[in-house]
């Protein structure tokens, strides 16, 4: 007791500096958690309050065989929608920071503004622009198609190519913190390697991927399990693009807990759904540090 007494008189006056912060976190992040994993074990309504189901985990249950395993639909169509976005992301990105690298110094600064640009803008205008391209009427997608004769597509509203448009317009998204946390990587690699390489004959594609590429492995690491937790929480251009959502074709993890929580007021359905998901990418996560983790030193 004297020694926590002893730590607070000296250290207490700091922590009232991240009183507010941690006040903010607890208050609208911990606390909604903590909440959420409760009503989850709960058949819970806004007007009765919460009641416990039995068994405890039959929400957890349910959330698989509602409407006919829906939301089995849901996750498929996520894995499917994350394994091409971040592959693509990852590979966009370190080819593009590996061509600007070599420029100028105002280049290289240039590029990495431009490129960022993407990720200041709104992902509900990104979107709405998808949206009008993929039109099927007026949309520019379908003009070259005009142009040699082919009948337009129904880029959005045909249930087998819709969830295809929807990753198309992400893949080509510019991924603006690939690039800039790529080229700040290469950035930092000592000149040395690739000088004791080329005097050993190897050429460029032989530097970059015998020397650029597995010095980048902690970089990728974070890129990987960053991109992985935003394709699984896709959400805003999904429901932009296609509000209807094209039967369930298009039916991802996070469209299933707004319907579930905010049209059907399912909140029980909605946060077991909410938690599986979390431990889905907690799961997905620990086996990308397993697979790609790197005690390289430079």
């Amino acid at each position: 007791m004297t020694g926590v007494r002893k730590f607070f008189k000296q250290h207490g006056w700091s922590y009232l500096f991240i009183l507010p912060s941690l006040a903010t976190f607890a208050l609208f992040t911990l606390f909604p958690v903590v909440w959420s994993f409760i009503i989850s074990f709960q058949d819970y309504s806004l007007a009765r309050g919460g009641k416990w189901v039995t068994p405890f985990y039959a929400n957890y249950v349910e959330a698989f065989t509602i409407l006919n395993g829906i939301f089995a639909v849901s996750i498929r169509n996520t894995l499917v929608y994350t394994l091409f976005t971040v592959t693509a992301n990852i590979f966009i990105g370190l080819i593009l920071a590996s061509l600007i690298q070599p420029l100028s110094n105002h280049l290289r600064t240039f590029f990495r503004a431009a490129y960022y640009l993407p990720a200041v803008t709104s992902a509900l205008i990104i979107g709405l622009t998808w949206a009008y391209i993929f039109n099927a009427s007026w949309g520019f997608a379908n003009w070259p198609l005009r142009a040699v004769g082919i009948p337009p597509v129904r880029w959005l509203s045909d249930p087998d190519i819709a969830l295809a448009s929807i990753t198309l317009s992400a893949v080509l998204t510019i991924p603006a913190t690939a690039i800039v946390l790529f080229s700040a990587a290469m950035g930092a690699i000592p000149q040395e390697y690739y000088e004791a390489a080329e005097l050993d004959g190897a050429g460029p594609i032989q530097r970059w991927w015998n020397i650029t590429v597995p010095l980048l492995k902690s970089t990728t690491l974070y890129l990987v399990v960053l991109y992985t937790i935003a394709s699984f929480e896709v959400f805003e251009r999904i429901y932009v693009m296609v509000p209807s959502g094209v039967g369930n074709s298009t039916q991802t993890i996070v469209t299933q807990i707004y319907n579930n929580g905010f049209k059907e007021f399912d909140f029980g359905i909605a946060s077991a759904q909410a938690f599986v998901l979390f431990a889905m990418i907690a799961a997905i996560a620990v086996a990308q540090f397993r697979a790609l983790r790197s005690d390289v030193e430079y």
